[in-house]
């Protein structure tokens, strides 16, 4: 069973208060808070275990690689990975994916095409367009619908996915609308033209079940904060061949085989992708953080998140003036819920929802083009996670009646 009281006595930081009111954490899908577990075990680390790995042949250097390499194989085996191999160690998702432009890119040449969609992230727009600069390669990419899905129909009859096609780089879960994507049909599409797939995971694998091999794809970033993670980490899954055949992104030590003045070889994946010391401490977080979602069972954590979802939905529909961005049904969604309130910027709408003590997100979430396709120039967000309750959606709801009625000036502050 999934025992919430149980779950939320692992997050202190839930039992305070923000201006007199209980704090009511809504903003996950930008972090989600840390269990006690995580953050005792990278005490646990720095206390009695710390060291720098793979170079000090002592036993704190030998306990430090064996947490380290530990976790990988964690990680490996959470999200159906070959191999811990295939697991490669950054600061964040972004530096994932940027190492995913990079070293792909230098493959790339006029002529070829780089498919991605206006509902990125920055972080999955950015880097493309920086390696189609420098490499004359051509960025193309999907429209969504009007209800915020993949507009594949368009896609198929402009012929988006082509013999061009060199790299598809898509979101798993919109870090906006919620909208879950077809990510195996999409991958199937971009290996039947000889293309990579590329996936944006970070709001995937927080929420859902994942094996790489059913979703089909080469190459998957995700990041460790946003699944009850520590924040100072990201990671790359790739294939084994495929890591295999890519050059390194950064220089410097442990990366290398050998180096002689005259050049250099590199060491095979994942090292390759890992120069100098690595996150370590954060690894070992983010390892007990697989263990504490693990233990919960991810079935059970994507089941609460519909649950949280449905309530979210429901409840925010009785809210007057208030307009959800993307799907309103909870096929193919995920837990982030972003929306617009009539006549109230959503920065307003955050301010005020804040003194209140709910935390949401308002601005473009990092993804400006998809409100520009939307129609609209910011948007607030609220996103539950395995902690979230259905009080606070009704606290939720009942700060957005409040807030509405302050700016039309039916209730002073």
């Amino acid at each position: 069973m999934f025992d919430l009281q149980s779950i939320r006595s692992d997050f202190p930081i839930l039992e305070r208060t923000v201006g007199g009111h209980p704090l009511c954490y809504l903003d996950s899908a930008n972090t989600s808070q840390k269990p006690r577990q995580v953050v005792q075990a990278i005490e646990e680390h720095y206390l009695q275990h710390n060291a720098n790995v793979a170079r000090a042949m002592h036993l704190l250097g030998g306990e430090a690689t064996e947490a380290f390499e530990g976790a990988r194989q964690k990680l490996a085996d959470f999200i159906g990975a070959a191999g811990a191999d295939e697991v490669v160690f950054t600061k964040n998702a972004t530096e994932s994916l940027n190492l995913a432009a990079h070293s792909l890119g230098a493959s790339l040449r006029p002529g070829d095409e780089v498919v991605i969609s206006v509902m990125e992230h920055h972080s999955n727009i950015v880097p493309w367009q920086m390696v189609c600069e420098r490499t004359g390669a051509t960025l193309r990419w999907f429209d969504v619908t009007d209800d915020g899905r993949l507009d594949l129909d368009a896609a198929e009859r402009d012929g988006l996915i082509n013999d061009n096609t060199k790299i598809v780089s898509l979101t798993w879960v919109s870090n906006v609308l919620g909208t879950v994507n077809p990510v195996r049909t999409l991958a199937d599409q971009a290996h039947a033209v000889g293309a990579v797939m590329v996936l944006d995971a970070c709001q995937g694998v927080p929420q859902l079940p994942t094996d790489v091999t059913e979703l089909g794809i080469d190459l998957m970033a995700f990041t460790g904060h946003k699944m009850v993670g520590p924040t100072g980490i990201g990671v790359l899954w790739g294939r084994a061949d495929l890591l295999a055949q890519l050059p390194p992104f950064l220089g410097g030590g442990e990366m290398i085989e050998v180096v002689r003045m005259t050049g250099s070889t590199f060491a095979p994946p994942p090292h390759r992708f890992e120069a100098g010391t690595p996150p370590i401490a954060q690894a070992v977080g983010l390892g007990a953080a697989v263990d504490y979602l693990t233990a919960i069972g991810m079935a059970q954590v994507a089941a609460r998140e519909q649950h949280i979802t449905g309530c979210a939905l429901r409840r925010l529909a009785d809210v007057e003036g208030l307009t959800v961005l993307g799907p309103t049904e909870l096929a193919d969604r995920g837990g982030a819920i972003s929306f617009t309130l009539d006549g109230v910027h959503p920065h307003d709408v955050m301010q005020i929802l804040d003194s209140k003590g709910v935390a949401i997100r308002g601005g473009h979430h990092c993804a400006r083009p998809l409100h520009e396709r939307m129609g609209v120039q910011s948007s607030s967000r609220a996103s539950g996670y395995l902690y979230t309750t259905e009080a606070e959606i009704e606290t939720l709801a009942e700060a957005l009646d409040y807030t509405r009625d302050f700016f039309t000036g039916r209730r002073p502050l």
